[in-house]
């Protein structure tokens, strides 16, 4: 695919302070033929292969999931990210983010032995792997003739992914490493053929990575499958290693390695994880819709009530958004790849920088994605009634499966942290310039604020506005904080997580005024009519939710005047011109929806 080298492409981050034109994202209604065809054969697959079984998979039906993982193999669906000389179909970020969408969203057992094979239990392999050791791995992994895992957590270390236990000993001959210890939680364990283990070489500050192949004979037991809220057919287990004997050329990339490729592997891993929670909404949604229209309650459906209507307006909303913030972020990864394959680097170094160049946007759409699903299921049990409750129905899977997302790929707390803190470093180097616009802001509250009626007569004029006007409010609040502590910010967890959550609602809501503009102004604003009124709502609770969390961290950190002036500033930074109608956009929603029996977006 061509790199577009005629737009700005802006810099992870940099969102924040620059105007990004609708003409300049990538929307879902972009998708290439060949796009188009790929998400409609795998959505086919899985309504051929894993919705029947859906029983199946609740009862722990863990030799399913495997035959599932290899007719996916087959397919070739496990080797989209994979370069063709591996076997794999070599296809664009964007590509292998659609693949990871669709075939997740029926059941989150399939949702993770996806997730876990082709990205932490491949990708360190493709992209830190020697060419030896990719000629030998990849392509088996590629096709499905052998499964990954990925064995970084530890008893004593999950968060704190630096501090595992496991030891790597070098053999007198310094032929093999002995490798010793204890990993938990490994998804895919009960059935994967090689395992990339972290193990640290005598006192090494960090981690090392090593590929391991599972040979119950070379010292390599497993605990029994875990028993868990959710996922109930992906196999999760301990793997015990007792001086398991690895060649010397299994390490990967070099010593002490190791926290590097477990921290670029997981940035990978948070896009596809905000990806593997995008048709699980479209379904819980459809679902919710569905069973609306059906169920008959004083002589009529429940759908007509507009409580119910509320919820599947907000239900559709989230997916609506949580899609178009992922694919826009995507296209930015696969932009930078193109870029940087352009100018020679090779397959692994493009695709490494690319997305850690985006590592802040990857980190707000795990954190995003995974809390709409979550809410998304629970408003679907709601819908539902008492029938949500019972395990006959869809939701109540659904809900239990969506709550791991917000664990793995590190946590959602973590991740928010994450976002701030990466922001404040790209900062510091000089890559987003954050400095200068909030000096500005600052420059503003003492100003006379304009008086002037702006003309909002354009689409989503007031609503740019807005946004601009929350990106001021993110400046004024993290901008004081890093004056105020410096280096110190990162103790103050609770400043972080208020100010991540202000950085996550600016993202998603303006991804989504972005792709609504850009498809009204090629398709007509009349065929938008719905997806106006979700940007609009949505952009509505984002500015509710971004003042509660403003005001919550200026009152926490500012006094005085300092805190007067901030408040009004806050006060006007989230004034409406004109409010929207909320009851009115929710209900115009809900009708289509309704209208269509189906999530139509």
């Amino acid at each position: 695919m061509e790199a577009k080298t005629d737009k700005e492409i802006l810099r992870g981050g940099q969102f924040l302070v620059k105007e990004t034109s609708c003409d300049d994202v990538f929307t879902p209604e972009d998708f290439n033929e060949e796009q188009k065809m790929m998400r409609d054969s795998v959505k086919e697959f899985v309504d051929r292969e894993i919705v029947p079984h859906k029983e199946r998979f609740e009862k722990k039906d863990y030799a399913l999931t495997e035959e599932i993982m290899q007719k996916a193999g087959e397919l070739g669906f496990l080797g989209v990210a994979i370069p063709e000389e591996y076997d794999g179909l070599g296809m664009g970020f964007v590509s292998t983010m659609l693949v990871c969408d669709y075939i997740s969203g029926a059941t989150g057992s399939i949702a993770t032995a996806f997730g876990a094979h082709t990205g932490i239990g491949t990708m360190p392999i493709t992209l830190y792997g020697t060419e030896e050791q990719k000629k030998k791995y990849v392509p088996k992994l590629a096709t499905g003739e052998w499964f990954g895992a990925y064995c970084l957590t530890e008893p004593g270390a999950g968060s704190d992914a630096n501090s595992g236990k496991t030891k790597a000993v070098l053999s007198e001959d310094g032929k093999y490493y002995s490798i010793s210890g204890q990993k938990m939680w490994i998804s895919n364990a009960g059935f994967a053929n090689v395992f990339i283990v972290f193990a640290r070489v005598e006192d090494d500050k960090n981690i090392t990575g090593f590929i391991v192949e599972n040979d119950k004979e070379n010292g390599i037991s497993f605990g029994e499958e875990e028993k868990k809220l959710g996922i109930h057919s992906s196999s999760t287990r301990q793997v015990f290693f007792n001086e398991t004997k690895v060649p010397v050329e299994n390490m990967l990339a070099g010593r002490g390695e190791g926290f590097k490729i477990a921290m670029n592997a997981l940035n990978i891993g948070r896009i596809k994880l905000a990806a593997a929670c995008l048709d699980a909404q479209r379904r819980v949604t459809e679902n919710a819709v569905k069973y609306a229209n059906e169920r008959v309650q004083f002589k009529t459906p429940i759908a007509q009530f507009g409580a119910i209507k509320q919820k599947l307006a907000e239900m559709a909303t989230s997916a609506y958004v949580g899609e178009s913030a992922s694919y826009r972020a995507a296209k930015n990864i696969e932009d930078r790849i193109n870029i940087r394959l352009e100018s020679g680097n090779s397959h692994s170094e493009a695709e490494l920088k690319g997305v850690e160049e985006y590592a802040i946007e990857c980190s707000i759409l795990k954190v995003a994605c995974s809390e709409d699903i979550q809410n998304c299921s629970d408003e679907g049990i709601q819908v539902f009634g008492g029938m949500g409750f019972s395990a006959d129905t869809p939701m109540e899977a659904a809900w239990r499966d969506a709550r791991i997302s917000r664990i793995y790929e590190g946590t959602n707390e973590i991740n928010r942290m994450l976002s701030v803190g990466m922001l404040v470093k790209k900062a510091m180097k000089g890559h987003v310039d954050l400095l200068g616009p909030a000096q500005a802001v600052g420059e503003e509250l003492m100003g006379i604020p304009s008086f002037d009626k702006p003309d909002y007569s354009e689409l989503f004029a007031e609503e740019k506005e807005m946004i601009k006007k929350l990106k001021k409010v993110f400046l004024m609040v993290a901008g004081s904080a890093v004056q105020k502590f410096g280096p110190q910010l990162e103790e103050h967890q609770q400043l972080l997580l208020a100010a991540s959550d202000i950085l996550i609602e600016v993202y998603m809501a303006e991804s989504a005024i972005l792709r609504t503009e850009k498809n009204a102004k090629r398709f007509g604003e009349d065929t938008q009519k719905e997806q106006i009124a979700m940007s609009q709502l949505y952009l509505y609770n984002a500015v509710e939710k971004i003042n509660a969390k403003a005001k919550e961290g200026i009152i926490s950190f500012a006094e005085g005047d300092e805190l007067r002036m901030m408040l009004m500033g806050l006060k006007r930074f989230t004034k409406y011109d004109n409010f929207p109608n909320v009851v009115k956009l929710r209900t115009e929603i809900a009708d289509k929806l309704i209208a269509e029996n189906k999530y139509c977006f």
